[in-house]
């Protein structure tokens, strides 16, 4: 700053810029204006950092953080679903890995992925479990679960 007050930029110190009378408008994030949690500057600079491309998109950040963000809500969700069926209030990664090995699509997508602490999916083989007898009329024994005397 000199003795004027004025700046080096040739504006003076505290003034608004722009023309008399204008509104001022707040920045706002590229996460804010794609409404999405994610955040796209963040991404945006890692795929840059990352060595992917030479260049890279101003809407490959978006797309990849609403995808992001989309898989996040779906397990999360999931697992929350998981963590209410078990009486919890809180998921653990248990809640996760059953949340993921019991959907189809996520654990085709995260089948080889390890969650640590995660334990394993309840299963037990069919033939390990005990028969049901049918009489020889056709009709299913009226107590579920028991095998066959011999």
């Amino acid at each position: 700053m000199n003795v004027n007050g004025v700046t080096g930029k040739g504006g003076k110190s505290g003034a608004k810029g722009g023309k008399a009378g204008s509104t001022e408008t707040k920045t706002q994030s590229r996460s804010a204006k794609a409404g999405l949690q994610f955040p796209v500057g963040r991404i945006h600079r890692m795929l840059k950092k990352g060595n992917y491309a030479q260049r890279v998109g101003a809407g490959a950040p978006v797309y990849l953080a609403a995808v992001l963000e989309y898989l996040a809500a779906e397990i999360l969700e999931l697992a929350g679903n998981a963590a209410r069926d078990n009486k919890k209030a809180r998921i653990v990664p248990r809640h996760l890995q059953l949340a993921i090995k019991n959907d189809e699509e996520l654990n085709k997508l995260l089948g080889h992925v390890i969650i640590s602490q995660g334990g394993v999916v309840p299963y037990i083989p069919p033939e390990l479990l005990p028969n049901k007898t049918t009489k020889p009329g056709g009709k299913k024994d009226g107590v579920p679960g028991q095998s066959q005397d011999l």
